[in-house]
Formats: structure tokens, C-alpha cells, sequence
């Protein structure tokens, strides 16, 4: 089952990669082009929240010792989708901001130099928070990977333990049986000089 789980987080990554270069691009592209790629982001963020919605199921199938580790993966992805919406909505809006201008026929030499500012600077800032999220999905892989790894050699410890345990019953069962032999042999030995 965590099979299943794990097939919708890699559909998961690369839909939000897609999203993510998408919504970067919005702003730079021609009226056109920009409501198809609005149109397109949206139905892409519908396909990320079902794909969230499906990785929940598979959590709560999940037996309560293990769910613990794929309940911190669900709040960071949750995480990672608010900010992909919020991203987009902040795509968006320089989106109507160049519509409204261009409707109003605001076409000034200030007012087109500013825009052309901010959006260099919104696709610098977009750029950022992209690295940012990867950086931060290699973080949150890395502290899953050094979580299991715990788990793990705790699981180890305590096998080792249990062994250990059995070593030294059948150590006390060795020497028990050896005091026993000593008793008989002795036993026998006196039997046989009588």
C-alpha cells in the first residue's frame, strides 16, 4: 500500500513542478497565451488537491506504528500546495494588473518602465521561491530518510536486546545443567567406591 502512496507522491512532484514553472511564466507571456496558461494552471491545481485527497486515503489505511512518517509527508505536501495557490494568485494578479492597464490604455513610458520593473522583479521573487521549495522538499526528504534510519536501528537495538536476553537465560540454563552434572558425577563416583 505504501507503494501506492508512493506513486502519488511522484505524480504529486512533478505536477507541482509543472505548476510552479507555469505560474512563473504567467506575467511574461502575451494575452492570449495567458489565459490559456491561467486556465490550464487551474485545472492542474484541481489535479494536485484529488492527488492530496487520494494520499490522505492511503494514510489513514496506513497501520497507526508507521502512519507517523507519512502524516509529516501529507503536512508538508498540504503546505506545498497553499503556497503553489498563493503563488498563483499573486501570478494572477500581475495578470489583471496588465489587463486593467491595457484596458485603460495606461501606455505611459513611467508607467510601462515600472511595469516592466516588476515584473522582472516578480519573476526574480518567483525564481527564489522555487529554489526555495526545492530546497526545502531535500530538506524535508533528507529529516524523512534520517526519521526511518531511527526507526530503524531502534528496531535493531531492541532485537539485539531481546537476543541478548536469550543468550543469557540459556547461559544460566548451561550452567544450571553443568552444576547438575557435577552433582550426579559425584553422586555416581561414590556410589561406585561403595
Amino acid at each position: 500500500m505504501s507503494s501506492d502512496f508512493e506513486g502519488y507522491e511522484q505524480d504529486f512532484a512533478v505536477l507541482t513542478a509543472d505548476i510552479t514553472s507555469k505560474v512563473a511564466r504567467v506575467p511574461r507571456l502575451p494575452p492570449d497565451e495567458k489565459k490559456q496558461m491561467v486556465a490550464n494552471v487551474e485545472k492542474q491545481l484541481e489535479e494536485a488537491k484529488e492527488l492530496l485527497e487520494q494520499m490522505d486515503l492511503e494514510v489513514r489505511e496506513i497501520p497507526p506504528q508507521s502512519r507517523g512518517m507519512y502524516s509529516n509527508r501529507m503536512r508538508s505536501y498540504k503546505q506545498e500546495m497553499g503556497k503553489l495557490e498563493t503563488d498563483f494568485k499573486r501570478s494572477r494578479i500581475a495578470y489583471s494588473d496588465e489587463v486593467r492597464n491595457e484596458l485603460l490604455g495606461d501606455d505611459g513610458n513611467s508607467s510601462e518602465n515600472q511595469l516592466i520593473k516588476l515584473r522582472e522583479e516578480r519573476a526574480h521573487l518567483l525564481d527564489n521561491t522555487e529554489r526555495l521549495e526545492r530546497s526545502s522538499r531535500r530538506l524535508e526528504a533528507g529529516y524523512q530518510i534520517a526519521v526511518e534510519t531511527e526507526q530503524i536501528g531502534q528496531e535493531m537495538l531492541e532485537n539485539l536486546s531481546h537476543d541478548r536476553e536469550k543468550i543469557q537465560r540459556a547461559r544460566e540454563r548451561l550452567r544450571e545443567t553443568d552444576a547438575n552434572l557435577g552433582k550426579s558425577s559425584r553422586i555416581l563416583t561414590g556410589m561406585l567406591r561403595r
